[in-house]
């Protein structure tokens, strides 16, 4: 199954990060957060991508040629004018960054993306959320159920920490918790290619949420994948921060990846 990202938007609630690039492309661990999303799901089998831009895809563009410019190890011959590429690389990747648009809505980047997907079933997400929900698990229920759309349902974390009380006094602090709140949508779906009958009929303006998704539900044609493990998207500096300090302390749950190399490069 081919995976859709959408990483178009415009990112206006990070603003301190995505006046020069877009959401997508804020770091987290020195790499941007669209490639953690990546990295999972190519750990999973999922390798072939295909990347909803819009706002500043010339970033996302420039990001991944330089990842082909700069895998494995150079040889520079200045007399000559030659450089050669060689030993291991860490990605073996298919990545297709699509324009679809500076102001298209969510639904109306999916739709412009049909003539790629060859009429197959493929893997929809947004590219500002990771998570470490088992990919196969959410295609497997799908199937099985029949559904036109599988969403991943997820708790978002609880802004604010709680009081724990012995009487009336304070016996202790809990922690802000995972399953703080009610199911929202977390994105990782599985769509079937008759989702575009549905997305057409909005077009550009129409968002995956209200053009397809309210829809689906209606008519009990859109299932969901409960996932009570990790899941955070970035859509504040305090959240960014949270993802960032769960990197540095080497235990971010979403790195279901290793940082073995996947291939050679060979000489060019």
């Amino acid at each position: 199954m081919r995976v859709v990202i959408l990483a178009g938007g415009r990112g206006t609630r990070i603003s301190e990060e995505t006046d020069v690039k877009p959401k997508p492309m804020v770091d987290v661990g020195g790499r941007p957060i669209l490639w953690h999303i990546m990295r999972h799901y190519a750990a999973q089998g999922f390798d072939d991508f295909i990347i909803a831009g819009g706002y500043k895809a010339d970033v996302i563009k420039r990001f991944f040629l330089d990842e082909v410019r700069m895998a494995g190890d150079l040889t520079v011959d200045t007399r000559r004018g030659r450089v050669t590429r060689s030993g291991p690389a860490f990605d073996n990747w298919r990545v297709r960054i699509v324009n679809t648009g500076l102001d298209t809505n969510t639904g109306g980047r999916i739709l412009r993306l049909k003539p790629h997907l060859d009429g197959s079933p493929f893997l929809v997400t947004y590219g500002d959320g990771v998570c470490d929900v088992p990919i196969q698990g959410v295609i497997d229920q799908h199937r099985a159920q029949g559904h036109l759309a599988t969403i991943t349902a997820v708790h978002p974390p609880a802004r604010f920490g709680g009081l724990r009380f012995e009487g009336d006094d304070v016996a202790g602090f809990v922690e802000k918790p995972q399953t703080g709140e009610g199911w929202i949508n977390g994105g990782f779906a599985v769509f079937e290619p008759g989702v575009f009958d549905y997305l057409a009929l909005d077009g550009d303006e129409g968002s995956l949420e209200v053009a397809l998704y309210e829809r689906l539900a209606r008519e009990g044609k859109l299932g969901a994948y409960r996932h009570e493990g990790f899941w955070q998207c970035v859509d504040t500096l305090r959240e960014l921060r949270l993802l960032q300090g769960l990197w540095d302390s080497g235990k971010a749950p979403w790195k279901t990846w290793t940082d073995e190399p996947v291939r050679a490069v060979a000489a060019a």
